[in-house]
């Protein structure tokens, strides 16, 4: 089933092209289907092609899902334009009195600044409040993981000595669990950080579960008994996502170390190795199909309803 979305947003002809079947607003009106209404709090600079990598993870789904992307009203982007975030993107503001099946809150490069010292946290934190009773499933990715693991269960991040940067091995650790149904017990994931949560704090934590991890990048997938999922790594990543950050680190100056296990024989001259994909793809239809869609109410109106938080 398709992705719906507006038909004048450049991701709409991207993915009409790799075959994937995305829906305009004039069509999916005429049909009578209730679609999981996801919500997507893009925090990446590069956002075009974060809607791109996300909506060709979605659209795999056999499930109908109705997109609605939102923006941080309280930051100024530098590389998007007003024009675009007006057009295509939603506050806050507006989408406070709605209900969603399900909400992904994406990755942000600014993870060496303290959670209280960037711009938009006090937005962020009124935001995944709301998530607790206004969405059945919220899925954080890489840093939007460190702060929902901050925000709700107060478990800090810290600075690593050199970027983690490359796709590394994870090993499944819980073979019955929804969101990886499927999983080989050895699987890949693509990493792109600075920063790092302790595992052992996670594990301390009686509401928190780590599903898999990597003896090199610490946990990997996390989830809590209120339907949340996190993840470390970039599951969405595009085969050339981590070329282009190497590159343009090293046109920075930084002198950034080759990502690990990604390009063939780990030379830069060579192509990536894509590795992580089939993955990639089970992890989205897992979250849509068994933390989304067989989790929330037919009448969306009733997700929270019965949802008590230790705050509560």
């Amino acid at each position: 089933m398709p992705v719906k979305i507006p038909d004048d947003l450049p991701a709409y002809s991207v993915l009409q092209s790799e075959n994937i079947f995305v829906m305009s607003m004039q069509r999916a009106e005429t049909q009578d289907i209730r679609p999981l209404k996801i919500l997507i709090l893009n925090l990446m600079p590069t956002k075009v092609e974060t809607e791109i990598q996300l909506l060709r993870c979605l659209g795999n789904s056999p499930l109908q899902t109705d997109v609605t992307f939102l923006q941080a009203a309280t930051h100024e982007s530098k590389n998007t334009s007003r024009e675009y975030l007006g057009r295509f993107y939603r506050t806050f503001d507006e989408i406070r009195n709605e209900k969603f099946d399900g909400m992904i809150i994406t990755g942000a490069p600014v993870e060496t600044i303290d959670f209280e010292e960037v711009d938009y946290w006090d937005e962020l934190c009124g935001i995944m409040d709301w998530c607790k009773t206004n969405v059945c499933s919220t899925l954080y990715i890489c840093w939007g993981a460190q702060a929902g693991l901050y925000y709700h269960y107060g478990i800090t991040k810290y600075d690593l000595d050199s970027k983690i940067s490359g796709i590394f091995e994870h090993k499944l650790l819980v073979k019955d669990e929804g969101i990886t149904k499927g999983f080989d017990d050895r699987f890949f994931m693509p990493q792109s950080r600075h920063t790092q949560v302790s595992q052992e704090l996670i594990k301390e934590n009686p509401h928190l579960h780590v599903i898999a991890d990597s003896w090199e990048t610490g946990a990997g997938i996390i989830v809590d008994e209120r339907n949340q999922v996190f993840i470390t790594g970039h599951f969405e990543y595009e085969s050339s996502t981590l070329a282009y950050e190497y590159e343009r680190d090293l046109a920075a100056g930084k002198e950034p170390h080759v990502p690990d296990n990604y390009f063939e024989d780990n030379d830069p001259s060579k192509d990536p190795v894509v590795r992580w994909r089939g993955h990639a793809t089970l992890f989205f239809t897992n979250w849509l199909n068994y933390n989304v869609y067989q989790k929330t109410p037919y009448n969306i109106e009733d997700i929270g309803k019965d949802i008590r938080w230790p705050n509560q």
